[in-house]
């Protein structure tokens, strides 16, 4: 499937809030279509820019308490995290050109 990293509510406090670099976070579901159409994008943008962005991927199934946390009430969202703190969210599933444009003051 997606080579990107799984986070969970045990590792989303180590892995992203404290993170120096930039971290993508995609909260994603199995049984989502369009979790599974971008899910292969998101691969493509994370191996062009690893050097600025890192993206990782949190199931709200199994991790409930990160995605009410942060108020995911459709999915796929993607959060944007720098040093702990949101910077940007962008719902739904997207073609690529228009990821990187959502993007773009990150990569």
């Amino acid at each position: 499937m997606s080579n990107a990293k799984a986070v969970s509510d045990a590792s989303f406090d180590a892995d992203v809030l404290k993170s120096e670099k930039t971290i993508l976070v995609d909260f994603w579901a199995e049984w989502c279509g369009p979790c599974r159409a971008v899910s292969p994008i998101l691969d493509q943008i994370a191996s062009e820019h690893s050097d600025k962005i890192e993206i990782v991927k949190l199931n709200v199934d199994d991790n409930p308490q990160t995605a009410m946390k942060y108020q995911i009430t459709s999915i796929p969202a993607m959060k944007v995290y720098q040093g702990g703190e949101v910077v940007k969210t962008i719902i739904g599933a997207k073609p690529k050109a228009a990821l990187e444009a959502d993007l773009a003051a990150f990569i």
